[in-house]
């Protein structure tokens, strides 16, 4: 029962993060852009964790660390590239 409730959760979080898709392709400015996706990696990390718990499987958990990690590491990059470039964002 419980793994089911993972599932379905881990299914509305994919959902999300097709929306924060859409957003990034059509986003009318960069911070709607860099809004999304900062919201798409965080969907991502939260959907692995989510499998991770259905499965039972503790070692997807460092792969979900990891790309939490790469997640910042891309929103410090993409702050300090449009610092570069003569603005914030």
């Amino acid at each position: 029962m419980i793994d089911q409730i993972l599932l379905v959760a881990a299914a509305a979080f994919v959902g999300t993060s097709l929306v924060g898709v859409y957003r990034i392709a059509a986003g009318p400015t960069m911070p709607d852009r860099v809004i999304a996706i900062n919201v798409v990696g965080s969907n991502v990390v939260i959907v692995i964790a989510l499998l991770a718990a259905a499965i039972g499987e503790p070692g997807a958990l460092d792969i979900a660390l990891v790309y939490a990690l790469l997640n910042f590491l891309l929103s410090i990059a993409i702050s300090k590239f449009s610092v570069e470039r003569g603005g914030v964002l």
